[in-house]
């Protein structure tokens, strides 16, 4: 990718959330085990989004780093006293480290991003300086003092959600230049004080804000019966060839002998992926990555990884655990073992807890007790959306 010509998401997650009540600002409660931030960067691990920025209040470093379950942890911005200020010091931290092409501005308290929403929105960035996804009114609108009054047109009337997509540049020069004692609703209306065009592209009911109790018991059972479990298995088999060391789980073993594959011939990471791409109903690792192409030739496979992780979370899905298993008599894993899953969490981009990886033999019985070769088996169980 050219220097500039990334997407960043920048994530507002700085307010305190006083309308739910409490002392825990909202994006740090929990649904499902899980914090509303937590659920929102998940959402945001999208093909066409290279990085992930959050904008967090001052005092809330601790809390931020104790609570959001995402490897590798996002980096964070320190937000200002209101949500304008905070989306501006996001908007100056990303320019000092470079800049991008695209951003897009989300709140945290919309933690259901459905994936294609994001296409949606990049999609129309290429004709127009900003994008935001909305919904149509189909309530009966009026005018209210206490006593209902004159009801207002709905035709042409819509309700905007996040994340709004903007051209960097664009938004970073609308927000340098908005005044300071204005307070805008949106980037949307700081985008339009400029001059500039806003298309609208279709949004989704599952990205309603998070502002009252009543929202959260409501976001508790969509939870409980939005997702259903899918759990695919993976095998792979690596015969032993002359060599110097082994790659097991995405780290370079010292072994007397290495393995044989058009890979790096990582039988922990191949297994895996297979057990991803099952999980989803997306073929097997061959299917993507096939031997005969030259261009895998030596690559590492925690490209392979990286790649059903991606697939996962274009889908609405998400990793909820990984159990693989080596099968062989030598090399010995546990020396490695505890750096091995520490890698492969990292990899997976789910916390340390949420993958378990063992080792074991066949008693010296078959190719592998003979020591032809090693052996791995792995299981993954990936939550997706119901109607997939």
């Amino acid at each position: 990718m050219v220097p500039n010509g990334k997407t960043v998401a920048l994530v507002v997650a700085a307010g305190t959330g006083s309308r739910v009540g409490g002392d825990l600002p909202k994006q740090y409660r929990r649904l499902a085990g899980r914090t509303i931030l937590s659920h929102a960067l998940e959402r945001l691990r999208h093909p066409g989004i290279d990085e992930i920025l959050v904008v967090i209040a001052p005092g809330q470093e601790q809390l931020y780093r104790e609570s959001v379950d995402i490897t590798p942890l996002p980096a964070f911005a320190i937000g200002g006293a209101t949500r304008q200020q905070s989306v501006r010091n996001g908007l100056e931290t990303i320019a000092a480290s470079g800049g991008a092409a695209h951003v897009l501005i989300h709140d945290a308290a919309r933690p259901f991003m459905p994936p294609a929403v994001v296409d949606r929105l990049l999609q129309a960035l290429d004709h127009a300086p900003g994008a935001v996804p909305v919904l149509p009114v189909i309530d009966t609108l009026a005018r209210s003092d206490g006593r209902l009054g004159a009801p207002v047109p709905r035709e042409d009337v819509v309700r905007i959600q996040t994340p709004q997509a903007f051209r960097f540049e664009a938004i970073l020069a609308a927000h340098r230049g908005w005044p300071g004692e204005q307070q805008a609703t949106d980037d949307a209306q700081v985008l339009r004080a400029l001059g500039m065009d806003v298309a609208t592209v279709m949004g989704d009911r599952s990205l309603e804000k998070l502002t009252f109790e009543e929202d959260f018991t409501r976001a508790e059972r969509l939870m409980q019966t939005a997702m259903t479990a899918r759990t695919g298995l993976g095998f792979d088999v690596h015969a032993f060839c002359k060599g110097d060391h082994v790659w097991l789980g995405g780290l370079r073993i010292p072994h007397s002998r290495g393995l044989a594959g058009h890979s790096d011939a990582d039988v922990l990471l191949h297994a895996v992926t297979d057990a991803l791409l099952g999980a989803i109903g997306a073929g097997d690792i061959g299917d993507h990555f096939p031997p005969g192409d030259p261009k895998w030739r030596g690559a590492p496979s925690s490209g392979f990884v990286e790649h059903a992780c991606r697939l996962v979370a274009q889908r609405g899905g998400r990793i909820e655990h990984v159990d693989a298993t080596l099968i062989c008599e030598q090399p010995r894993l546990s020396p490695h073992k505890d750096a091995v899953r520490r890698n492969m969490a990292a990899l997976l981009g789910i916390p340390l807890e949420r993958v378990s990886v063992k080792a074991t033999t066949t008693e010296r019985l078959g190719f592998t007790g003979r020591g032809e070769g090693v052996a791995a088996q792995a299981i993954a169980t990936v939550s997706l959306p119901e109607e997939q």
